[in-house]
């Protein structure tokens, strides 16, 4: 397999161990919920590495998997900004009472949404603010399926979204502001062109099967509308602009 292969055999492998999730259960799930993340965060890192450059990968990596085990070290022990919420023994070993995977996961997402705002605006502001909430956006599917799976859960919500009772609002809008940070802090790394069909082909993979596993498999008819649209403002967008 050629070094460019690397990434796309990765991406492949995740959306592979992405479709047999509705067809597990129990420790089963758990586990390979575990590896999609891993193979995710592989195809996202090594994607960067081989297009981008090695430093680049690692100014990539330890930005946001260091600044979302910060967020979310901060957040289970201060319950700001996501609310107060606790993390189960379902995901492995933890740090700081966060899952080591958590982190993986704020890397693998954060890259594609930082090549989403670069593709859509050449402005840093403007490419912080899009792909921001790209990776925010997607929460609106990940959070409700998550605590429904049992990996997490939050000790009071006052007020949620339609669809989603036990995932609190607060949790969406820290969401929203720690990505846009974290999307403003990418931005010093420098532009730089590549085929970047790996990573966009995982994010409208991820998109287009959250929608269909809320509405046809995992019963949250509501989550899908919410994170279709929600998600859905920036992601057609991107696709239209790939096929330009």
């Amino acid at each position: 397999m050629t070094r460019p292969a690397v990434p796309v055999g990765l991406a492949l492998t995740t959306v592979l161990l992405e479709i047999g999730y509705p067809l597990t259960s129990g420790h089963h799930r758990d586990v390979l919920t575990v590896l999609t993340v891993v193979a995710f965060f592989l195809a996202s890192a090594s994607h960067a590495a081989i297009h981008r450059g090695l430093g680049w990968a690692a100014g990539l990596v330890l930005l946001t998997a260091g600044m979302g085990l910060l967020a979310e070290a901060v957040g289970t022990a201060t319950g700001w900004p996501f609310g107060h919420y606790t993390y189960a023994n379902t995901l492995g070993h933890k740090a700081f009472g966060v899952p080591l995977v958590i982190p993986l996961a704020w890397s693998m997402m954060a890259y594609p949404a930082l090549l989403l705002g670069r593709r859509l605006s050449g402005s840093r502001v403007t490419a912080a603010l899009l792909g921001g909430w790209t990776l925010a956006s997607w929460d609106l599917f990940l959070d409700p399926q998550m605590v429904a799976a049992g990996h997490w859960r939050w000790s009071r919500v006052r007020h949620a979204l339609p669809g989603a009772p036990h995932v609190p609002v607060s949790n969406y809008l820290g969401w929203l502001a720690v990505a846009v940070v974290l999307l403003g802090l990418l931005q010093l790394l420098p532009r730089r062109a590549a085929d970047d069909r790996a990573p966009a082909g995982l994010l409208l993979w991820t998109y287009a099967s959250s929608v269909l596993g809320n509405a046809a498999f995992f019963g949250r008819p509501l989550t899908a509308l919410l994170g279709g649209v929600g998600m859905g403002v920036v992601v057609l967008p991107y696709a239209a602009a790939l096929r330009r």
